[in-house]
């Protein structure tokens, strides 16, 4: 089930970088997935006609669409980061009941015709992500193999709170998953089914949530994972194109990972499935 022309509501969807300098940011993401790119375009945070320094560009594998690259924005922060978004049947709704559960309204609902409509919000936690009201454009065409994006995992100050907020939003449950001295559970979409079968997590997964660091010095945040065909070499090539290793390539169960930072500051993880088959997405 890599390919996908559908997201039930409440399933993330869509994962973008907005970049001070997107076309740096292109050339190292291309050289790091193979993605190739069409822009400007009319994803979520696309601002139409321009040229690729100042639109919205789309980065695709097999001609299918995978994530997004666009220009920083006022009000978005300066360091770039990876934002997840999730489907929603009215992004209005979304944010209005984002804040009857302790959030807030970062970027209210924003039409881009005739793709569909956005909103970034937080949860009580500070962590940001958006929510994607679909017309034309649904979201990532491919997940769940090499070069694409995998899964999205919630880094909370405050793990119980947030498990009552995405509850609230979305209907997500969550359940414990791996070591207990971890603190990580897995969230869960009762009746969705993604990923492959086989794989190390229920077929339902949309994502993880874990707790930051004890001493307060982490922020609440959420981070994105990209599947690659070797750990080790994607760490080389990102390092040769500019970024930065921020965690050595380690196995965890059945995967071998890596943390990395774009030139710009970006950070996301990669990770290469050694035993069985694929997470929920």
């Amino acid at each position: 089930m890599s390919e996908r022309d559908h997201y039930p509501p409440g399933v993330p969807c869509w994962v973008e970088t907005l970049q001070t300098d997107p076309i740096a940011a292109m050339e190292f993401y291309g050289s790091l997935f193979g993605w190739e790119f069409e822009g400007p375009g009319d994803m979520p945070g696309g601002e139409g006609e321009g040229d690729a320094s100042d639109g919205y560009n789309v980065a695709r594998l097999r001609g299918r669409d995978v994530a997004g690259i666009g220009q920083v924005t006022r009000g978005t922060p300066r360091t770039p980061v990876w934002t997840t978004y999730v489907r929603v049947d009215s992004a209005s709704d979304a944010a209005a009941r984002a804040i009857e559960a302790g959030g807030n309204v970062l970027v209210e609902p924003l039409d881009a015709p005739p793709a569909g409509t956005l909103a970034i919000l937080a949860d009580p936690a500070g962590a940001p992500f958006g929510v994607w009201e679909s017309q034309d454009r649904e979201g990532a065409q491919v997940i769940n193999e090499a070069s694409a994006w995998s899964l999205s995992s919630l880094h909370s100050s405050d793990p119980d709170g947030a498990k009552a907020f995405y509850a609230r939003m979305f209907g997500w449950q969550t359940e414990p998953f791996g070591d207990p001295a971890a603190g990580t559970d897995v969230f869960r979409l009762p009746g969705y089914v993604g990923g492959q079968p086989h794989q190390p997590v229920p077929r339902d997964t949309i994502g993880i949530v874990l707790p930051t660091l004890a001493d307060g010095g982490e922020r609440s945040r959420w981070d994105v994972d990209f599947w690659i065909d070797g750990v080790d070499a994607g760490a080389e090539r990102a390092t040769a194109g500019g970024g930065t290793v921020l965690v050595e390539p380690f196995d965890l169960g059945q995967f071998r990972m890596a943390v990395l930072a774009d030139p710009a500051g970006a950070t996301f993880s990669i990770s290469q499935l050694m035993v069985g088959a694929g997470l929920g997405g």
